[in-house]
C-alpha cells in the first residue's frame, strides 16, 4: 500500500511539474503566435486586393455556428472603396474550412484564398491550390454552383472531392452574401451601402 500511495504521489508531482512547464511556454508563446496570426491576416488581405492602400476591418458576422469572422473594406490612397473582403468558414468533409473572399465594388469575385483545412490529403485538400481557387475569380453570386462537368460559368468540383468542393464553394458564398448585405443598398437583405 506505501509503494502504491508514493507511486501516486511521485506522478502527481510529475504531472504538475510539466503543467507548470506547459503553462509558462503557453504564456510565453502566446503573444507571438497572435502577431503571427495578424500578420498572416494582412499578407492575405493584401494579396487578395494589392492596390489597395489601406484594408480596415468593418465588423463582424457568424458565418459558420461558433465561429465569429471579420468582414473588411478596401480603400484606395484617396480612401475610396475599391473592393471587399470577407473571413468564412464552412464544414468540409473532415474539417472546418477557413477562408477569406474578396470582391469588387460591383460584388464580382476578386478572387478567394483558402487559409486552413485538413481535408482528404491528395483529394480534398485540393481546395488549397491555386488551380481550385482561380475557378472562383470573375464569379458572381449566382454562378457559386459545384458542377462536375468543366463549364466557365460554375465551379468545377474537384475529382473526388465533391464533398470539399461542395464546402469551399459555400464558404465562398456565405462571404459573398455578407458583403452584398453589407454594402449594397436594396440588396434584399439587410444592411446598408458602402460605408
Amino acid at each position: 500500500m506505501k509503494d502504491l500511495i508514493k507511486i501516486t504521489l511521485n506522478l502527481v508531482i510529475v504531472f504538475l511539474f510539466a503543467g507548470a512547464i506547459l503553462a509558462l511556454v503557453y504564456a510565453g508563446t502566446e503573444p507571438r503566435i497572435e502577431v503571427i496570426k495578424k500578420e498572416e491576416t494582412q499578407k492575405a488581405l493584401k494579396s487578395l486586393i494589392p492596390e489597395a492602400s489601406v484594408i480596415n476591418a468593418a465588423g463582424t458576422y457568424e458565418p459558420l455556428e461558433g465561429k465569429k469572422a471579420i468582414y473588411y473594406v478596401a480603400n484606395d490612397k484617396n480612401g475610396k472603396p475599391i473592393g471587399y473582403i470577407a473571413a468564412s468558414y464552412s464544414k468540409g468533409y473532415s474539417s472546418v474550412i477557413s477562408m477569406m473572399v474578396a470582391a469588387d465594388t460591383n460584388m464580382k469575385l476578386k478572387g478567394i484564398k483558402i487559409l486552413d483545412e485538413e481535408e482528404t490529403p491528395g483529394l480534398g485538400d485540393d481546395v488549397k491550390q491555386k488551380y481550385f481557387q482561380d475557378r472562383f475569380k470573375g464569379k458572381t453570386l449566382d454562378q457559386l454552383v459545384v458542377v462536375k462537368n468543366p463549364d466557365p460559368t460554375k465551379i468545377e468540383a474537384i475529382t473526388g472531392a465533391t464533398i470539399s468542393s461542395k464546402a469551399a464553394t459555400q464558404g465562398v458564398r456565405t462571404g459573398l452574401e455578407q458583403l452584398i448585405k453589407t454594402y449594397v443598398p436594396n440588396s434584399g437583405t439587410t444592411g446598408g451601402g458602402p460605408k
